[in-house]
C-alpha cells in the first residue's frame, strides 16, 4: 500500500503536463496562422531564357512605321481597239514578255477592207485625172507658145519691112501708098504679138494653178487611203511598249468597238512599292521621306511619293518610289514589307519596344535588381514609338535592364527571380 501512492502521484503530473502541452499547441496555432497570414508569398521562378531583356540607353533614336504591300508597274498601259472588228486570233498569252512591234491580237473588218479598196481605187482615178490634165495643159502651152512665136516671127519680119521701106521711100524709090500698107502691117503684127505674149504669160501662170487643185485632190485621196490603210493595219493589234502582257480581257470570236479595252501591258523596268499602312500612324507621314523595302531577295531604298486621301479597311496606300535596283525575281504583284522613316529623335532614353507598348501610356515592367537575378515590377511612362523603339519619359533610367516580353502571367505578383 505504500508504494502506490508515489505511483498515482506520478501520473496525476504526467496527465497535467500532457494537459498543459494540448493547451501549449492549441494556443499556438493561431498565433502561427497569423505569421503566415502576414508572409509575402515566394517570388515566382522564370527560366531567363524565355524572356526578352534589354537596356536602356540614351541617344538616337529612329521613328518608323511598317506596312505590307506589293510591287506595282509605274507605267500600266490598256491596249484599245482602233477599229470596230471581230477577235480572229489570240496571238500572245497573259506573262509573256512583249516588244513595240509585237501583235497581241488580229481582227477582222470586211467593211474597213472594202473601204481600204475604194479609197486606193479613187487615189489611182485621181492620179490618172491629174496627168491627163497635165498634158492637156502642157500640149495648149505649147500650142500658145508657138502661135505666139509665129506672130513674133511676122512682126519682126513687117517691121523690118516697114524700115527698109522708109528708107527707100527718102530716096523717093517706094510709093507713099507701099510705105504706108508697111507701117499699117507693122503696126498689126505688133499689137498681135503683145496680146499673145499676154495670152502666153497668163497661161503658164493658170497651168500650175490648175494643176495645184488636181494635186490637192490627189493627196487628199491618198490621205483618206492612208488612214483606211492604217485601219486595217490597226486590225493587227500590238503592244506598242516594251514590258509583260498582265491581262487579256477578249475572247477569240468577240465583237468589239473603237476604244474597247483588249489587253494590259505592264513595263517590267519600272515598279513601285503600293503599302498599305494604319490610318492611326499617318499623322507624322509626308511625301518624301524615306523608305527601305524588303523583297526577301534583297531590300531596295525607295522615297514616298504619294499618299491616298482615301482610307480602307483602317489603312491607307502609300506610294513609294524605288531608288535602287530591282532584285532578281522582283515582279509585279510580288508581296514586299516596307519600313519608312518617320524622324530621327537625338538624345532621348529609349528601350527595345515591348509587344504590349502603346505610345504616349503608362505601363509596368519588370526592372531587374543589381543581382540581375530578381525583377521588381515599376511603373514607366513611354513617349514616342517606332516599329521597335519606344521613348521613356518616366520610371527609368540609362542602365536599366527590363523584361520586355509578355508577363501577364505574373500579374498578381511584384517580384520574379530569373534562374
Amino acid at each position: 500500500m505504500g508504494m502506490d501512492v508515489p505511483r498515482q502521484g506520478v501520473a496525476r503530473k504526467k496527465k497535467l503536463r500532457r494537459i498543459l502541452y494540448f493547451g501549449l499547441v492549441l494556443a499556438a496555432i493561431p498565433l502561427v496562422t497569423l505569421g503566415l497570414s502576414r508572409l509575402k508569398p515566394a517570388a515566382p521562378s522564370v527560366a531567363r531564357e524565355t524572356t526578352v531583356i534589354d537596356v536602356v540607353k540614351r541617344g538616337q533614336m529612329l521613328r518608323n512605321v511598317r506596312g505590307l504591300g506589293t510591287l506595282v508597274p509605274e507605267d500600266i498601259r490598256w491596249i484599245p481597239a482602233v477599229t470596230s472588228g471581230r477577235i480572229e486570233k489570240r496571238l500572245v498569252e497573259q506573262g509573256t514578255v512583249v516588244m513595240p512591234d509585237t501583235v497581241l491580237v488580229e481582227m477582222s473588218n470586211p467593211d474597213l477592207q472594202n473601204t481600204l479598196a475604194e479609197a486606193e481605187s479613187q487615189v489611182r482615178s485621181a492620179q490618172a485625172e491629174y496627168e491627163n490634165k497635165k498634158v492637156d495643159l502642157e500640149t495648149q502651152l505649147l500650142n500658145l507658145k508657138s502661135q505666139a512665136a509665129t506672130v513674133q516671127a511676122n512682126f519682126s519680119e513687117a517691121k523690118l519691112t516697114a524700115e527698109a521701106n522708109e528708107q527707100l521711100a527718102k530716096e523717093g524709090l517706094v510709093s507713099d501708098l507701099v510705105l504706108k500698107t508697111a507701117r499699117s502691117r507693122a503696126q498689126e503684127l505688133a499689137t498681135r504679138n503683145e496680146i499673145e505674149q499676154k495670152r502666153l504669160e497668163i497661161t503658164q501662170r493658170v497651168v500650175p494653178t490648175q494643176l495645184a487643185v488636181l494635186s490637192a485632190i490627189v493627196e487628199q485621196r491618198k490621205a483618206t487611203a492612208q488612214l483606211r490603210r492604217q485601219q486595217v493595219d490597226q486590225l493587227r493589234v500590238k503592244a506598242g511598249m516594251h514590258g509583260v502582257l498582265q491581262q487579256m480581257v477578249v475572247e477569240v470570236g468577240s465583237q468589239v468597238q473603237p476604244g474597247a479595252n483588249l489587253a494590259r501591258v505592264a513595263d517590267m523596268a519600272k515598279l513601285k512599292a503600293v503599302v498599305r499602312i494604319a490610318e492611326t500612324q499617318l499623322k507624322d507621314m509626308a511625301p518624301g521621306q524615306l523608305a527601305q523595302i524588303d523583297t526577301r531577295n534583297g531590300i531596295i531604298p525607295g522615297r514616298v511619293t504619294r499618299i491616298d486621301p482615301r482610307a480602307d479597311n483602317g489603312t491607307v496606300a502609300i506610294d513609294v518610289a524605288l531608288e535602287g535596283e530591282l532584285p532578281p525575281g522582283a515582279r509585279p504583284d510580288m508581296s514586299v514589307d516596307a519600313t519608312i522613316e518617320l524622324e530621327r529623335l537625338e538624345n532621348v532614353l529609349n528601350v527595345q519596344r515591348p509587344t504590349f507598348a502603346q505610345e504616349k501610356s503608362t505601363i509596368t515592367l519588370f526592372r531587374l535588381e543589381p543581382d540581375d537575378r530578381t525583377a521588381i515590377r515599376t511603373q514607366v511612362t513611354l513617349g514616342r514609338t517606332s516599329v521597335t523603339m519606344v521613348e521613356i519619359v518616366e520610371g527609368l533610367k540609362v542602365g536599366d535592364k527590363v523584361i520586355l516580353s509578355d508577363t501577364s502571367q505574373w500579374d498578381n505578383v511584384d517580384r520574379i527571380v530569373l534562374n
